[in-house]
């Protein structure tokens, strides 16, 4: 019977990184219901009492914003992302751990950080004045929301991360 191995410094890092996106996911769980009772509230408002109000449809906004943004590292730690398998799920296991290597080296870092280089001077310039509404009578944050891709970014890179790890760890693990 093989022993289970204590884990080694690098996957200990790894663990470390994705705690970060999974308190960050299971938040979100509640940002979900939080947009959900606040679209309630929006069309109890509008349709029953005859009120609408600007700041409360940005609030929607918002949290559908936050959601999807912040949400996209935890969504990749739990492997709910899309993937076009065409020759991976056919592959053997060291065959995925070389194709997700090349992938997060070649494709997601470049992306992301390409990404981050570009969107970084308009959240600055939009943190510098801090930007206001996106409609008059809006939530005076659009800076907040422009935050979002920075962070997208970095959570996405945080888990990148923590894949290759796992994947070099696999990788190893499969050539013993």
């Amino acid at each position: 019977m093989r022993q289970k191995q204590e884990p080694t410094a690098m996957e200990k890092l790894a663990g470390v990184l994705e705690r970060v996106n999974s308190v960050i996911g299971n938040t979100l769980c509640w940002a979900a219901l939080g947009m959900l009772m606040l679209q309630f509230v929006i069309v109890l408002l509008r349709y029953v009492f005859g009120y609408s109000f600007i700041f409360l449809d940005e609030g929607v906004l918002y949290f559908h914003a936050a959601i999807f943004m912040l949400g996209a590292g935890y969504t990749f730690l739990v492997n709910a992302h899309v993937r076009v398998d065409i020759f991976y799920a056919k592959a053997t296991e060291r065959a995925q751990a070389w194709i997700d290597i090349f992938g997060h080296l070649f494709l997601l870092t470049p992306a992301l950080l390409i990404l981050l280089w570009f969107s970084w001077p308009t959240v600055r310039s939009s943190w510098a004045i801090l930007e206001g509404p996106i409609s008059v009578g809006g939530i005076p944050a659009s800076f907040l929301l422009k935050t979002l891709i920075p962070a997208y970014c970095i959570l996405l890179l945080v888990q990148g991360a923590a894949a290759l790890i796992r994947d070099i760890s696999r990788l190893k693990a499969t050539a013993a």
